[in-house]
């Protein structure tokens, strides 16, 4: 029933595509490939005293992320990706993109480290967050356009995203608070 619903909705996204629109989210998601444009931030912060803190946090909420993302949940659930169904409208050749690394869909990497770094950005600058938040959507929305997950992954590497950014967060106030 999930991959039915799951499968109505990316469909439903390729009646849109045009052109233009691969181009644009072609750039979106190598924009979050490399987590290059979340490690800046985080780098930058952590070389400041002032913030330092904050870019702990971002980076090491990242981290987790791929921790029990990547590594950990997409290993024992161990879904294939939208392409690799036969119900599927698009195949392995028809990709606007190559062939995605892992093998398997189940949560978005591109997602939970996204909105890990956005989560931690927003509890170091609200305005810059929300433009982070917003980013971390495009780059989950760009995973289901260019058909490599499925809906369920980018909600579930939502969720893991903001909820590892919390848990750093509230384990860098309460080292903080233990060192005063």
């Amino acid at each position: 029933m999930i991959t039915d619903f799951d499968f109505a909705v990316l469909n439903a996204l390729q009646s849109v595509r045009s052109v233009l629109l691969d181009w644009i989210m072609i750039v979106i998601t190598y924009i979050g490939s490399t987590g290059i444009v979340w490690i800046v931030p985080g780098l930058v912060l952590l070389c400041r005293k002032g913030t330092r803190r904050q870019g702990a946090v971002i980076l090491a909420a990242m981290g987790l992320g791929q921790l029990l993302g990547t590594l950990i949940l997409k290993n024992i659930i161990m879904r294939p990706r939208p392409f690799s169904y036969p119900q599927g409208l698009l195949s392995p050749e028809t990709l606007a993109i190559p062939l995605p690394m892992g093998r398997w869909s189940f949560p978005s990497g591109h997602t939970i480290t996204s909105f890990a770094a956005a989560t931690g950005i927003f509890f170091a600058n609200k305005k810059c967050g929300i433009a982070a938040l917003v980013l971390a959507a495009l780059i989950g929305l760009s995973r289901l356009y260019l058909y490599v997950h499925f809906p369920t992954d980018v909600l579930a590497g939502a969720v893991l995203g903001v909820l590892c950014g919390i848990a750093i967060q509230w384990v860098s106030i309460w080292i903080t608070q233990k060192r005063k």
